[in-house]
């Protein structure tokens, strides 16, 4: 039980630093952004022709991790619309694309 309880810094070192990449480092309070809220910020600077906000926000996280973001905003802004507008998100997506409706 005394090897249990000497090991419980340890084994929650780890989780502290990661939640720390998340929420910013609480030793020197920089905060640091998540993928979402990159995301969130360059589909909107993006939006807004806001060229260097755009640049700023794709420099908080990796190029995959802002892709990864990307996406999944796309995906919930798709199917919140499908459901306002009661049509498939299919149909929604490809009306936003000013694509032609699928066959």
């Amino acid at each position: 039980m005394t090897g249990f309880i000497r090991d419980i810094p340890r084994r929650f070192r780890g989780r502290r630093n990661a939640g720390q990449h998340i929420g910013g480092d609480m030793r020197t309070g920089v905060h640091r952004h998540n993928l979402f809220e990159a995301a969130a910020v360059y589909v909107a600077a993006s939006a807004g022709d806001d060229e260097e906000r755009g640049a700023e926000a794709a420099g908080w996280v990796s190029p995959e991790a802002l892709a990864f973001g990307v996406n999944e905003l796309a995906c919930r802004a798709v199917i919140a619309l499908a459901r306002e507008r009661q049509q498939p998100p299919l149909v929604v997506a490809r009306e936003l694309l000013g694509l032609t409706p699928a066959p």
